[in-house]
């Protein structure tokens, strides 16, 4: 499988603007149409310990990936959403080795 996957861990008061802020962000760079992007993103809210969220990103590739966080629009969305963030933000990239899909 070539699929790579980063997950975003990150602690914030305010999840409707970093909502808001990754919605906006998807819909110009689909407008866009240029250059790699994720395959979707989901995000989590920790029901154990309010306040902390977790973003999953799937990537086609690793090398996509990087060609997206080379981006000057990536860079000045995560620049926005760290400051919506209570704290830096912890990062986990992982290669994709199976996929199972449920109905």
């Amino acid at each position: 499988m070539a699929g790579f996957l980063q997950i975003i861990e990150y602690r914030t008061s305010k999840p409707d603007e970093i909502s808001a802020l990754m919605e906006d962000f998807r819909a110009k760079r689909e407008a866009g149409g240029e250059g790699p992007s994720p395959v979707r993103a989901v995000t989590g809210a920790d029901r154990d310990e309010p306040g902390r969220y977790f973003a999953i990103v799937e990537f086609a590739s690793y090398d996509e990936a990087m060609e997206n966080s080379n981006r000057a629009d990536t860079n000045e969305f995560a620049e926005k959403m760290m400051a919506l963030c209570d704290g830096p933000a912890k990062y986990y990239n992982l290669d994709q080795v199976d996929l199972q899909d449920y109905r």
